[in-house]
């Protein structure tokens, strides 16, 4: 089925089963479709437009495979792109990845030459070489949701410079070749960090921290391409391990401060509750046990101390970093 909009022809993609024409430049996935099968629209070189809407949730491999012609495509409604999904895409310079989108396949945008910036807000997984080859990318932002990125995940992104990471111990492995790129030269972390090493109790810890965040940046554009990835999942274990080193130490201090409030207000507590005592009946105090009022008092003490402990520690304490 065609509809003429504007003079183009647009073909309405109905679902799976559906034959597209070879020759077909124009498409509007219709609102029924909540996935593009695959191969749908396999080596439509003369696809130039895909109109999409939210209700599509996956992309299954080699959907849109060698769409040589296809410039861009709104996918703020998918969650999951599958293997070569956009593979061979050569001009495919604007790409809408939404925020809903949790897993990018193997080889999903494989040679897509025209791809410069892209931003994956909330994208857990980026499957092997699934940017690889994508000559002209140039910078890559990810969310504090990234868990993993797999081998050759930017292989041979010969003109990216930039990329936004989280900074997780297991995210990227040792020779995955994930970042073997000679351009890349500036890593940016997101996730909080930051907010986390302002929090540490001494400037001494938060410029270490500061100088090992700072390292990655100086030495990385002189690094040589094969030795990327493996430098920059060596800084991300030893940044890690120098901030658990600095939390362990300011909680230490936090221990010490807590034991410290808690005898000031003990004695604070006893010498108010005493003074009360003398106020109120001078005579029947000499008669009191002495061990027994010291006991009450420690106890009322104990549970003014507590309140303020509640109250006063969470905002001593630092922001986890994930």
């Amino acid at each position: 089925m065609a509809n003429n909009i504007d003079g183009d022809d647009v073909f309405l993609y109905t679902g799976e089963g559906q034959e597209v024409p070879e020759d077909v430049t124009h498409v509007r996935i219709g609102e029924s479709v909540t996935f593009i099968p695959s191969e749908a629209f396999y080596w439509r070189t003369f696809l130039v437009s895909v109109e999409m809407h939210n209700g599509v949730e996956q992309i299954l491999a080699h959907a849109f495979w060698m769409c040589t012609s296809l410039t861009s495509i709104n996918l703020s409604g998918v969650e999951i792109i599958d293997e070569s999904a956009f593979k061979g895409c050569k001009n495919l310079a604007d790409v809408d990845f939404g925020e809903k989108l949790d897993v990018i396949g193997r080889e999903a945008f494989k040679s897509c030459h025209s791809l410069k910036n892209i931003v994956l807000k909330n994208v857990r997984a980026i499957a092997f070489g699934a940017f690889s080859s994508c000559r002209n990318l140039a910078d890559v932002e990810c969310g504090e949701k990234l868990m993993r990125i797999e081998g050759n995940a930017f292989n041979q992104c010969r003109s990216l410079r930039r990329i936004v990471i989280p900074l997780k111990v297991d995210m990227v492995g040792f020779y995955d070749r994930a970042f073997n790129s000679d351009g890349l030269s500036k890593i940016d972390l997101v996730g909080g960090i930051h907010k986390t090493i302002s929090s540490l109790h001494l400037d001494s810890w938060k410029s270490q921290m500061n100088q090992q965040i700072n390292r990655v940046n100086l030495t990385l554009p002189t690094v040589p391409a094969g030795s990327k990835t493996t430098f920059i999942q060596d800084w991300i274990v030893s940044t890690h391990r120098r901030f658990n080193h600095c939390k362990k130490e300011h909680y230490k201090l936090l221990k010490e401060a807590t034991t410290l409030l808690e005898l000031a207000l003990w004695k604070s507590m006893l010498e108010i509750n005493a003074d009360s005592s003398f106020e109120v009946n001078p005579k029947k105090k000499a008669k009191i046990d002495d061990m027994t009022s010291r006991t009450k008092q420690r106890i009322a003490a104990g549970a003014a101390m507590s309140i303020v402990i509640k109250n006063v520690l969470p905002f001593l304490r630092l922001e986890e970093l994930k």
